[in-house]
């Protein structure tokens, strides 16, 4: 049977299928912004002496509404956190289980964009059009990359009903095409039900030298004195937190505030300072294998995972510890090391947040919901793991003896680095897969935490009801006593998607709300229905960097489980239920046609085509910037790759001489520069971190206006080959060399610049920002016609499709 007959089959099959709209809706309908009371009781004369004034009103949060702290980490696995028997101990978390719940069902998409639109708005990712991450958008409902305005985030809801709200850290809700200075800014925090945003734009960000926002203003992070080389984006994004809470606190004690902390962290790059690393040292050289048994016999223990879970085996893919060779293994254990120490450091800036709850007295009356991953622990890092993620993630291999030349940089502000699939693996435990397979619990099944001292009395508790993250928004709005609107700012409402877990505080053996739960990710799908579920794992392989099969999804291989029975999804039973695995495949259908999951699409390179999207950049080939042009995203800004160009920059330097960036693209991970030092023009290319090549022009410049060019002439026959540059001043030449290799898609999450270098550095032979202390008067950039072939574009598309796919 095909898949369009399978839909309409399935449609009529299962029309009555169990709802999951929340209780909420159906409260009385409420529009927001309310009615204005305002002047309702003014008597207006006509003069102020015959007239007396209304009551001006502050809105109030409902009585007994508690403060929010909702607490998102990045790629985390199940078995990563020693809350929930992970080796990397975690008190602070522990601090937080032990005055609330551990909830040990709970689920997320697979992936980063689609989750975080998901508990924002408590609707369905395809549902709010973020099937996928927002770099890779398209033209259908479900994947447009761009969560709609009838889909308002429970944040808006808080906001107009008296709270004070905030969102510290990383947003991966905004398309690539609104992240300029051009707009527009209604998909941004500000415009999104947030009074205060700090914090990175994108799926991943530098912890050493990131590029922030304050609001929608650019900012660079304030390194405190004496901190220098061990104050991280973590540490500033709590810094922030801490001083958000003071102060909110100070102005009004008697307020409410939500605040979302999404620090970034775990996500590569996997930054942090060497002092945590040390701590690690040796501490895995047991290696995968082992770390998973004695991971599931922790949670064992624990009880996090009832006493007759299976411990899933290792897939057939994933090279065994012991085939490793000593190197490999050296090399593998010391990734591991700084993604434990980043783990950790996360966990202390976590409880330095909570100690200031405590510090103001909020800590009894704060809903902290601690969600530990937004999809499982990432198996992107390739299976011997990665020095620079995006290096690998376009095609760029790292050997065993690259990595061991620069295991000591692991960590720091040279490295971009990831740990092997084997470690994602083993810290998913004990479910089969990761990050990206939305079929199996190793991508969908994070440890979420609750607490509530106010309101949770069983301290400590473990809660097994199945929930998902949509669940979460109405979760929060019954907390604070604020019904669902039906309509927010003129635009009639989606209905909430989402069930309230508000029952499950009192109840550890209530019967679970959610009855139903569809998963999809790039062809990856499961459903879940009243205890079962129904899986297909689809195509490519997480970590298969370039090409890679699609599968078929009329022949895919579908699994079932009895999840009463299995909690980890280790025994199939589809070939002794083929009648339950029917109803859930037709259930599926049913569940994908309501929330827009439908056309699937498993496409891999083609997703990565930028025609497939807005662009600011499409069909340009000359452009002008002007002085004070920076922190232009790269998608944004002139694609220089895969062809011929000109950079051109018309300066003016002042008696003396000046030194400075003219203009750069990237930073550390990979990027060009363009500056003077030492009064001589130096154009640099930043190979991804693997090799670096350098022109330096022969004289110095003159004082007085001057024209500073590079031609760079494309070698051609693919993409990603070398070229000769040609340096000049002043039309005459004065320096000359090769680039072997260049960069074929994208250099990372940094920014354009003209007049400074923002973020981490390009180049290795300045500090950032290094800014022109003359003036860039204008930098022009022309692009020859691209004479990359089909297939070449084909390559082209495959590798921004997987830089996109790092970034997030």
């Amino acid at each position: 049977m095909t898949i369009t007959k399978r839909i309409v089959s399935a449609a009529l099959a299962c029309a009555l299928a169990a709802s999951t709209t929340s209780a909420q809706n159906r409260a009385a309908p409420e529009v927001l912004p309310k009615a204005s009371q305002a002047f309702s009781d003014a008597r207006i004369g006509r003069t102020y002496k015959d007239s007396t004034p209304g009551t001006l009103a502050i809105t109030q949060a409902p009585a007994g509404a508690p403060n929010v702290l909702v607490i998102l980490i990045d790629d985390s696995g199940f078995g990563q956190w020693g809350t929930f028997g992970g080796q990397v101990p975690t008190p602070n978390l522990d601090r937080l289980a032990k005055t609330g719940l551990r909830y040990t069902r709970f689920h997320t998409t697979a992936l980063c964009s689609p989750t975080r639109a998901a508990l924002l708005t408590g609707r369905n990712h395809h549902s709010v059009g973020t099937g996928v991450i927002t770099e890779m958008g398209d033209g259908y409902p479900g994947y447009s990359g761009q969560i709609p305005k009838n889909a308002a985030m429970f944040a808006e809801v808080l906001r107009q009903g008296g709270y004070s709200t905030a969102f510290i850290g990383k947003n991966h809700n905004i398309a690539d095409w609104e992240t300029s200075i051009s707009g527009p800014f209604d998909r941004w925090p500000s415009l999104q039900g947030f009074d205060y945003f700090y914090g990175f734009v994108g799926g991943e960000m530098d912890q050493w030298q990131p590029v922030l926002y304050r609001g929608t203003t650019p900012v660079s992070m304030e390194v405190p004195k004496g901190r220098e080389g061990s104050y991280t984006l973590n540490d500033s994004l709590a810094d922030d937190t801490i001083r958000y809470i003071h102060q909110q606190k100070s102005v009004t004690p008697d307020r409410p505030f939500f605040v979302y902390y999404a620090p970034g962290a775990t996500h590569a790059p996997h930054h942090v300072p060497k002092e945590w690393i040390d701590k690690f040292k040796g501490q895995f050289d047991q290696g995968w294998d082992k770390y998973r048994e004695e991971t599931y016999q922790r949670q064992l223990k624990l009880g996090v995972i009832p006493p007759e879970t299976k411990l899933t085996p290792r897939p057939k893919e994933i090279p065994a510890w012991d085939s490793l060779s000593p190197d490999q293994q050296r090399v593998a254990a010391r990734l591991m090391e700084v993604f434990a120490a980043y783990t950790a450091q996360t966990d202390h800036e976590v409880g330095r947040i909570l100690d200031a709850l405590d510090e103001v007295g909020q800590l009894h009356n704060t809903l902290v919901v601690a969600q530990l991953g937004d999809n499982g622990a990432s198996m992107e890092g390739t299976l011997s793991g990665a020095f620079n993620e995006l290096a690998t993630l376009q095609g760029i291999p790292e050997d065993t003896a690259f990595l061991l030349k620069h295991i000591d940089e692991l960590g720091s502000a040279k490295a971009s680095n990831h740990i092997p699939v084997g470690w994602a693996w083993a810290v998913n435990a004990p479910f089969q897969w990761g990050k990206q397979v939305a079929s199996h619990f190793g991508g969908t099944r994070n440890p979420l935490v609750i607490s509530w001292p106010d309101r949770i009395k069983d301290a400590g508790g473990i809660r097994t009801q199945f929930h998902h993250v949509i669940d979460l928004s109405p979760t929060i709005l019954e907390a604070a006593h604020l019904a669902q609107p039906v309509e927010v700012n003129g635009v009639k409402q989606k209905p909430i998607e989402g069930v309230s877990m508000n029952y499950s505080f009192d109840g550890p053996k209530a019967a679970g709300t959610r009855r139903v739960q569809y998963f999809e990710m790039m062809g990856n799908r499961a459903l879940y229905k009243d205890g079962w579920i129904a899986v297909a794992r689809h195509g490519r392989l997480a970590w298969v960097t370039m090409g890679g099969s699609t599968g078929d999804f009329d022949h895919d291989t579908w699994e079932l489980y009895d999840l009463a029975n299995d909690f980890s999804e280790a025994n199939d039973v589809a070939a002794r239920y083929p009648k339950k695995l029917k109803e859930l495949q037709d259930a599926f259908w049913v569940e994908a046609k309501k929330y827009n999951v439908l056309p699937l699409d498993d496409r891999f390179a083609e997703r990565g085509d930028p025609s497939l999207r807005p662009s600011l950049i499409a069909g340009r080939t000359d452009f002008t910037y002007f002085s004070g042009a920076t922190r232009i995203p790269e998608p944004s800004a002139a694609n220089t790759k895969n062809t011929s160009h000109t950079i051109t920059a018309t300066i003016e330097s002042p008696q003396g001489g000046a030194d400075g960036v003219l203009v750069a693209e990237g930073g550390a991970a990979g990027g060009y520069t363009l500056y003077i030092q030492d009064g001589k023009p130096v154009f640099e290319y930043n190979y991804m971190a693997h090799e670096r090549y350098k022109v330096v022009g022969s004289e110095a410049v003159a004082p007085g206006p001057a024209r500073i060019r590079v031609d760079f002439k494309y070698d051609g026959g693919g993409i990603g080959k070398g070229g000769n540059v040609t340096l000049f001043i002043n039309d005459k030449k004065v320096g000359e060399g090769r680039i072997e290799k260049s960069v074929p898609s994208r250099f990372g999450a940094e920014s354009f610049d003209v007049g400074m270098d923002n973020g981490s550095p390009v180049s290795e032979s300045y500090q950032a920002p290094f800014a022109y202390t003359g003036t860039v008067r204008k930098v022009e950039i022309h692009l020859a016609p691209s004479t990359l072939g089909a297939s070449d574009r084909q390559k082209v598309r495959t590798a921004q499709h997987k830089a996109a796919m790092a970034i997030e």
